[in-house]
Parts: C-alpha cells; structure tokens; sequence
C-alpha cells in the first residue's frame, strides 16, 4: 500500500472514530443502501463475483448492526429480528443472484435510514437545550476560580 492509500485509509479511520454513535449508523445504513445498488447493477451486468462481493459487505454490516444492539432495550429484539430476516434475504439474494429480494432488502434500509435520521435530528436538538440546562446550573465564568466570602463582624483586639 502506498503513502498516499495509508494516509486515505488513516483519515477515514480517524473520521469514523470521531463520528457520534447516531451518525455511524446512519452511515452504516447508506453504505448498506450503496452495496445493494452496485449488487443489482452487477446483476444486471453479470458481473455475478463483483454483486456476491456486494451482497457480502451487506452481510457483514447486518452483523455489525446485530452485534451493536443494546439488548435491554425494549426495542433491540424487534430490531435484531429484522435484521436477522434482512440477513436471511440478502444470502438469499446473493445465491439466487436475485434482483428482487435486493430491492426488498434496499426498502428496508431506506425506511430504517430514514427513522433513524429523523431521530439523530431529535437527539441533536435536545443536545443544545441539555447543555443549556446544565450551564444555567454552573455558576458565571467570572465567579469561577474566586473565593466568596461572607462579611463578617471584626473585632478589635486593642481595647
């Protein structure tokens, strides 16, 4: 690998380490999304290793997504149903090389990146409300760092 591809594969790395969870997995959709398309158009070119090598990275983020999953979250077991199902139809789509079931898996994505969006929207705008919240509990910057002291009657020790 040359300079140039490492210090590529450097940047992509350091820009997924550095991306919020919501944000990964919206991306882990798209890319989904992506390899689903490029599979149906080998299909259609009959390039069938470059669509199995397609459907194989959409295998491959389906277990990422399963494995990810938080179960004790009521809704992780639904979530990991679909995705096992999804799982199920991409090998059936790959061994079929089948145009169809792509499409199933493909509308499936979709709709998912799409809840998700629009939740990773709700959690950014909560974020700036919460970190409001908590400034208003601080105290001013400028009392930060400096002693309070309370007045208190002196006393004259020469008579």
């Amino acid at each position: 690998m040359n300079i140039h591809a490492q210090a590529y594969n450097q940047y992509k790395r350091a820009g997924v380490e550095t991306v919020s969870p919501e944000k990964l997995l919206l991306l882990l959709f798209e890319a989904a999304i992506k390899d689903l398309c490029n599979a149906q158009k080998a299909i259609q070119d009959k390039d069938m290793n470059l669509a199995h090598n397609e459907f194989i990275k959409v295998q491959d983020i389906l277990v990422e997504l399963m494995s990810s999953l938080k179960m004790e979250y009521e809704v992780s077991a639904s979530l990991y149903a679909l995705y096992d199902y999804m799982q199920q139809r991409v090998i059936e789509a790959n061994m079929q090389k089948d145009i169809d079931i792509a499409i199933e898996v493909e509308g499936f994505f979709r709709e998912l990146y799409e809840t998700f969006q629009q939740a990773e929207r709700l959690v950014r705008e909560q974020r700036p409300a919460a970190q409001n919240l908590q400034a208003n509990q601080r105290p001013p910057a400028e009392l930060v760092g400096t002693k309070t002291t309370t007045a208190r009657p002196s006393i004259n020790v020469q008579g």
